[in-house]
């Protein structure tokens, strides 16, 4: 299978030599953060105004995808700490304009709503605990969602419903819990963080909304799932393409193995033909869906049935990769099963990638 190269040979390198480095130490190395400070991979979404990239919605995600191929964990906390940055196009244009100059920003945090806010009179009040903020020892701005009070009563919004706003709080006041302990994606040091009785001003809160985006770039018209749904999926399609060129591999040296070769290698093979096939189709498909998508938005038509068709397809992607890596990870031998191997580190990543709640398919 070929892939779409947008990554120098220098970069590869760096990601390939410092992939195991980030595991064993729990988070993104030194060098993999220099690596992504230079090439502004945290800032793919933020205009080049202010110093980002500025990239349309179709160069990212192939970026991501790229990205994936060569380190899924990296990839992982790029993608969720680079969507989190694409807020620069929700909050405060001053306040975006004095953060995102600086080439370190990064934005993450919590999709949960799990914390209080109280209001008073033109500040919050900020208390709870999040979970899972993706990069946090190297976030510079925490975010998170929280219901709404005033005088200890949560706040309802013009559907009757809990009103509830987003919020990003300097590093600073925040507590980090580390204890981000998984079997795969290691190195993204998701750990938990809370706040307590912290004040924030009323321009560090926001609602992610396209209708009450506050720059006018044609990104931040994007609707926000379909947007989340295609970030995380490239993640997963860079990190199965991966897998499935590392299997190929793996069966060209077993082939020249008498026995396997009369066994087993032709159903193998074939199996493994299907697979590619299949990932093509579907990569095809998805990315298509995102150009067209996009271009819609461009002439302002109807992406309804797109967003649709965007989240049925992602997660049906994300049910066969699952399953496809299942039907293959036990012709990989012991030597799958060590720890170091490529292989290994990318069934890890995977499957822990998949307990993210987004791209899962209810179990009815």
């Amino acid at each position: 299978m070929k892939k779409n190269m947008q990554l120098t040979d220098a970069a590869i390198a760096v990601l390939k030599d410092q992939q195991r480095k980030g595991i064993q130490q729990k988070s993104l190395s030194d060098e993999q953060l220099e690596l992504i400070y230079r090439n502004k991979w945290f800032k793919i979404w933020v205009p080049q105004s202010l110093d980002g990239l500025g990239l349309d919605l179709v160069s990212g995600l192939s970026l991501l995808k790229e990205l994936a191929y060569q380190d899924g964990g990296l990839a992982w906390t790029v993608t969720l700490c680079a969507g989190a940055n694409l807020f620069v196009g929700f909050i405060d244009p001053a306040v975006g304009q004095d953060i995102f100059n600086s080439k370190t920003v990064c934005f993450g945090g919590s999709g949960q709503v799990a914390g209080v806010a109280e209001r008073e009179g033109e500040s919050y009040r900020l208390k709870g605990l999040w979970k899972y903020a993706t990069g946090a020892p190297h976030l510079t701005h925490f975010t998170l969602n929280a219901y709404i009070q005033e005088d200890g009563r949560p706040l309802l919004d013009e559907g009757g419903n809990p009103l509830v706003k987003s919020f990003f709080v300097a590093r600073e006041f925040v507590l980090i819990h580390y204890d981000w302990d998984t079997f795969g994606l290691e190195a993204t040091a998701s750990h938990s963080f809370s706040l307590d009785s912290i004040r924030v001003d009323e321009n560090q809160s926001f609602f992610i909304d396209a209708s009450k985006s506050t720059r006018t770039e044609l990104l931040y018209q994007y609707p926000f799932v379909p947007f989340a749904e295609l970030t995380l999926l490239v993640n997963f399609m860079g990190m199965y393409h991966r897998f499935l060129d590392l299997i190929e591999k793996l069966f060209v040296l077993k082939s020249n193995q008498g026995k396997w070769e009369q066994m087993e290698s032709k159903a193998a093979f074939r199996k493994l033909d299907e697979m590619q096939q299949d990932y093509t189709a579907r990569e095809n498909s998805i990315m298509e869906l995102a150009v067209r998508s996009w271009d819609n938005l461009k002439d302002e038509a109807d992406n309804t049935a797109l967003y649709e068709r965007i989240a049925i397809e992602s997660r049906d992607f994300v049910e066969t990769i699952l399953s496809n890596v299942i039907k293959l990870y036990p012709h990989t031998g012991i030597s799958g099963a060590a720890t170091d191997n490529e292989i290994n580190i990318l069934f890890r990543n995977i499957f822990t990638a998949s307990q993210h709640k987004l791209l899962q398919k209810n179990l009815s």
